[in-house]
């Protein structure tokens, strides 16, 4: 009998190990992949296709959406999307680098460029982070420096 609770613990232990071994959720190359067909869909502005390589409600962190995260669905995704390419109609991002992270993230150093109806032009340089479940885009956080330096002490 003691043999038998034995070999019982030994098995439980043996798969309780088990579970805890994850397997990677998407190679590197499959998740820099789906980076780059982002960007491609973002500076053709195809702002349809690009809203289904989102899981159909995703995580944002986003300046312009204000200081925390927000919950988007892929119509608003598009709809944000349209409106910015409404302010700037040659709407631009070029990658700098793809930094692979863990399992699920992927990190884009990119730059932002766009001109304005007045002529204005701007070029931003921004980080991205997303997080890729299953072959979608499940957070999409973007960093850039918001800060309005015009009215800063140089």
């Amino acid at each position: 009998m003691k043999n038998v609770a034995l070999l019982f613990s030994m098995i439980f232990i043996v798969y309780s190990c088990k579970d805890q071994v994850k397997t990677p959720n998407l190679d590197p190359s499959k998740k820099e992949r789906i980076v780059k067909q982002y960007f491609e869909y973002y500076n053709n502005h195809q702002w349809n296709e690009l809203a289904t390589l989102y899981s159909p409600i995703a995580d944002f962190k986003d300046p312009s959406f204000g200081p925390e995260m927000t919950i988007q669905t892929r119509r608003q995704t598009i709809t944000k999307y349209n409106k910015l390419n409404t302010l700037f109609a040659d709407l631009h991002s070029e990658i700098v680098k793809i930094y692979p992270s863990d399992e699920q993230h992927i990190i884009v150093e990119l730059v932002s460029t766009g001109t304005a109806a007045d002529s204005t032009k701007f070029k931003l340089p921004i980080c991205k982070i997303f997080t890729i479940d299953k072959g979608k885009i499940t957070q999409d956080f973007t960093y850039f420096d918001n800060f309005d330096d015009s009215n800063s002490d140089k």
